[in-house]
């Protein structure tokens, strides 16, 4: 029978082939009491399943340095730093001791445990990319469980007996972790579907940057799929098509043809200025989470970095804030990587409801609206003037741009200016060297977007998180399932925001980029362009299919088309049409 499995698209492709199961270890997890002359032991299995498990994530490691393949060697390298120090956190190696010394459960007992009280924590956090990194820690507990029960990785495992050597075989698992993901480029798999994780998850990033179609969040996925059966993976639309019919396979065989020429003659415009037909010309930027990620950037020509996310240096540290020194390494390395050009660094976008300390709880009520971004930041000067004084160090090695999130008064940029003077004056009765930065602010609220020319007054720039517009304008959660169907960036509030924007800000000759799921979204691209917008930044892999749009495009003829589109009560039939 053919059913389908809706899930997130997180990377673009088609796959086909036959489904090989993956059961999470946790699903079949020993419980039982050990005594108090066998706890000594047991810790000792638990340490010692920690310490092989660091062993294989280090060979790993230094396996990546040596591999001629570099596909994703700047994304997996840093998420197995990651892995490697949560598993040297001491609260994470006390917390499962605990259940094994109080209350002397089996080791495998005791990791399970303690990862569903952390997991509630987490559950519970209002931003979608760090509630997501609950699935490191699942991710470790698994490699651990693995350890305890001698188990391998799935990915590197042979395929099934029933399976015909000619037959393709897609991954259906619970969750892979950085590890298993590893070893895909070497494995016998041509995708996969997890049950779990979502477009911020580190399954997710890898697999867009290792270009592996998937789909992730299938939540019963392993469970619905039997082994052996066909399977389609359509990456572009998020489904897993179980049992497909031969007419369904056919149809998807043909477009996984047309996938692989399109993608060959992409890879021809790599190199080639991003100039619409009628001569402008457009600013292709990357988002970027790591310092490592400046790799990939350069590999499909971006001509710089239009977002720095720094909240990575702020997570998993046991409410232990990362000192300058280190936030200015990684600022300077992330400079430095871009060989000249220019990269924007946006201040932590953490809050309350972040998990800078994984034993404090968050008691507001609708954390999106608390204690966030610039506000958290303004509120704990003494980390935002250490965040401030590493960029500027960082700004001496190359061109920096200084973002701002979640502005919306006077009195916050007001705040901000002060805090940067006086940042700058602390280096200076130091004697440290720092460079000039071009400041501007994130257009996330209705507020900042209906006042853009006092934003203007104070900023060089403007950068439109579409994300957060269109979730406080259209006042919905768009990581809460039972709404996410009405987050709609082709509202027409949310276009008449975002041409407002960019209007005001060509008329007074300030720069404005786009740098939400829009700007690498191949479908918004002309629309973009038709209202004026000259800046995009997007995750590297979207990079090339924009650029193709935007060399298709005049401009000229665009204006007319997009205002109506704009102004039209129903903007996504205008565009369909």
């Amino acid at each position: 029978m053919t059913f389908s499995v809706h899930g997130q698209a997180v990377s673009r492709g088609i796959a086909i082939g036959r489904a090989v199961l993956v059961a999470s270890s946790r699903l079949d997890v020993a419980h039982y009491f050990v005594t108090t002359e066998q706890v000594d032991a047991e810790l000792q299995r638990l340490s010692d399943a920690r310490d092989r498990v660091i062993e294989e994530l280090q060979r790993m490691q230094l396996g990546l340095q040596k591999t001629e393949a570099r596909e994703a060697h700047h994304e997996l390298n840093a998420l197995l730093d990651v892995h490697l120090m949560l598993l040297e956190d001491k609260q994470l190696q006390e917390g499962a001791a605990y259940w094994v010394q109080e209350r002397h459960y089996n080791a495998e007992w005791a990791l399970t445990s303690h990862l569903e009280q952390i997991a509630r924590q987490f559950d519970e956090m209002e931003d979608p990319y760090l509630r997501e990194r609950k699935s490191d820690l699942e991710q470790l507990t698994e490699l651990q469980l693995r350890q305890l029960r001698g188990v391998p990785s799935p990915v590197a495992g042979q395929p099934p007996a029933s399976a015909s050597q000619d037959d393709p075989l897609v991954l259906v698992a619970h969750d892979l972790s950085p590890a298993d993901m590893l070893q895909f480029k070497q494995s016998v798999f041509v995708g996969f579907a997890t049950d779990v994780g979502g477009k911020t998850s580190h399954t997710a990033i890898v697999a867009r940057s290792m270009d592996i179609p998937a789909v992730v969040g299938g939540r019963s996925a392993s469970q619905l799929v039997q082994q052996d059966d066909w399977v389609i993976i359509d990456g572009d639309a998020g489904i897993l098509i179980v049992n497909p019919s031969d007419t369904v396979r056919a149809e998807y065989e043909f477009r996984q043809r047309e996938i692989m020429l399109q993608r060959g003659r992409l890879a021809h415009i790599k190199n080639t200025p991003a100039v619409t037909l009628d001569g402008e010309r457009v600013e292709l930027l990357a988002n970027i989470e790591q310092p490592t990620d400046t790799v990939p950037a350069l590999s499909v020509s971006a001509v710089g970095v239009g977002l720095f996310r720094t909240e990575f240096l702020f997570m998993g540290r046991s409410g232990k804030l990362p000192d300058e020194a280190e936030q200015y390494q990684a600022y300077r390395a992330a400079v430095e990587g871009m060989h000249g050009l220019p990269v924007t660094i946006r201040t932590v976008d953490v809050g309350a409801d972040k998990p800078l300390d994984r034993n404090a709880r968050d008691d507001h009520l609708n954390p999106a609206l608390g204690q966030r971004a610039i506000r958290w930041s303004l509120s704990e000067p003494a980390m935002f003037l250490t965040q401030l004084r590493a960029i500027l160090r960082a700004a001496a090695h190359g061109k920096v741009n200084l973002l701002f999130p979640l502005v919306a008064h006077r009195h916050e940029i007001l705040q901000i200016k002060d805090m940067l003077a006086k940042a700058q004056q602390q280096l200076d009765l130091r004697g440290e060297v720092y460079g000039p930065v071009r400041l501007g602010a994130m257009i996330e609220v209705p507020a900042a977007a209906l006042t853009v020319p006092m934003f203007l007054k104070h900023f060089d720039f403007l950068s439109i998180g579409t994300n957060d517009l269109i979730q406080y304008t259209l006042a919905i959660d768009r990581v809460d399932e039972s709404v996410s169907h009405l987050y709609d960036p082709l509202h027409p509030a949310i276009l008449q925001l975002v041409a407002g924007t960019i209007a005001e800000c060509r008329a007074q000759g300030k720069s404005i980029s786009v740098c939400g799921e829009m700007a690498g979204d191949p479908t918004m691209t002309r629309l973009l362009l038709g209202l004026g917008l000259r800046s995009f930044s997007m995750h590297p892999s979207q990079i090339l299919a924009v650029k193709q749009q935007i060399l298709r495009s005049d401009t000229r003829k665009l204006r007319t088309w997009a205002q109506a589109v704009v102004s039209s009560e129903d903007p996504a039939g205008q565009i369909a049409g």
